[in-house]
């Protein structure tokens, strides 16, 4: 049973929101990063990627960097750019992409249910990609980018938040990418009870998407509790941002690979290699999006195949079983030697936001070889996080992406901020 409870937002001013919400900051390259705060001085990339107010000669990790950014932050608080909720809410955050919506509930989730395993994770996370968001975080006191977290959907909670959509948003945007957005804030005690009540009913909550994020959180909430050794464990560096989804809402996009070589075969070697797992057939279909679990798309000299997995390396394993680990284990690996794909730089991804067409354009501009792949479904994640596995790095694109900018939580309790205590 996970500890999912409201908290105190700093949210945009009204007007304000459809300018300063920006996309996660990890989605840019950094020349991205400047040229869109340079274009808006707003945009909430101005604090995420604080080195878009240096040159390019500056570090991108310098502390002056972190700096610049808990300083901006500030401004614009006193400034008038973000305002504080008088009391601690739930909300609700509806993103709608392409006709289909998913509505989250926007809370703070326990840093103690992050460590004893009560909100799952399925991916490893890197101690050096962590570093940026631990120093990001505890330099601007505040989580800036929500976790997005999942949990099997729960028909009264269902209920809860369909009547609590039939008031009036607080905000109502369609952003420059055509996402709609809008958010409702539950004041009301007997709603914000309910929700919290079912919340707790809840028999497992997943970490769908920001790893990274949701572990730096943790890591400057335990640094906290070092520089206060007295506390409880409701102060709120104890809590990180979140936002949960129902399953049914959620929609995961394939997450495609392109490789800059065939490890030495020529085309024909290489298509009679594969053959040994993989039936290959001429795509009827250009480009070719497999339509079913166990089935690949292959661009190579031009043309799309189709590959089948066949029968003796399906497996019921809930990681070998995934589409991602069959291409990875019979085809990527053993044919190809990319045996570590998160390192090997023969190999890239491609998600699927853009396009099965992005996969030809890279196999004509810098790389041999393109696969396009099934999306891994939101049960397969939940069975791996379930047996305490792992996923292969890549395995799934969710959209669409969660703003960052529209919740901020800060860290420190109002006892903390009238004292200046940190």
């Amino acid at each position: 049973m996970a500890d999912i409870r409201p908290f105190t937002a700093l949210r945009p001013a009204p007007g304000l929101e459809s300018v300063i919400a920006a996309l996660p900051y990890d989605v840019y390259n950094r020349q991205e990063a400047t040229e869109i705060v340079r274009r808006n001085p707003d945009s909430f990339l101005a604090i995420d990627r604080a080195e878009t107010g240096f040159g390019p000669e500056m570090d991108t990790y310098a502390p002056e960097v972190y700096q610049r950014a808990a300083r901006v932050l500030r401004e614009w608080i006193e400034q008038g750019k973000f305002r504080k909720d008088e009391a601690p809410c739930y909300y609700l955050y509806e993103l709608t992409m392409n006709g289909r919506s998913q509505t989250g509930i926007v809370a703070c989730a326990s840093v103690d249910d992050y460590l004893n395993g009560a909100i799952k994770k399925h991916e490893n996370t890197r101690a050096d990609k962590e570093q940026d968001r631990i120093r990001h975080v505890d330099a601007c006191d505040m989580q800036t980018g929500p976790i997005f977290l999942a949990y099997r959907s729960h028909e009264i909670l269902r209920e809860t938040i369909r009547k609590c959509k039939e008031e009036r948003p607080a905000c109502d945007f369609v952003s420059d990418d055509g996402i709609g957005h809008r958010v409702w804030v539950i004041r009301e005690e007997d709603q914000a009870g309910h929700i919290r009540e079912q919340l707790q009913k809840l028999d497992a909550v997943y970490i769908a998407d920001g790893h990274h994020r949701c572990a730096s959180a943790v890591k400057v909430g335990l640094m906290r509790r070092e520089e206060h050794p007295e506390y409880t464990g409701r102060e709120e560096f104890n809590f990180f941002l979140a936002v949960l989804f129902p399953d049914e809402e959620l929609y995961i996009m394939d997450y495609n690979r392109v490789v800059r070589d065939l490890n030495g075969y020529t085309a024909e070697a290489f298509l009679e290699k594969i053959e040994e797992n993989f039936e290959v057939e001429k795509a009827e279909q250009s480009p070719y999006r497999p339509d079913r679990k166990g089935r690949f798309g292959l661009f190579l000299e031009n043309n799309w195949y189709r590959l089948t997995a066949r029968s003796h390396i399906l497996s019921e394993d809930a990681v070998d079983g995934l589409d991602v680990s069959l291409l990875q284990n019979h085809l990527l690996g053993p044919v190809l030697g990319i045996q570590d794909p998160k390192t090997d730089r023969r190999i890239d991804f491609v998600g699927g936001i853009r396009g099965i067409g992005e996969l030809e354009r890279r196999v004509h501009t810098d790389m041999k070889a393109a696969f396009s792949l099934y999306p891994t479904s939101i049960g397969e994640l939940f069975a791996v996080a379930d047996a305490g596995r792992l996923m292969p790095p890549k395995s799934t694109w969710f959209e669409p992406k969660l703003r960052s900018g529209l919740f901020l939580h800060e860290l420190k309790d109002i006892d903390e901020s009238e004292t200046g205590g940190k």
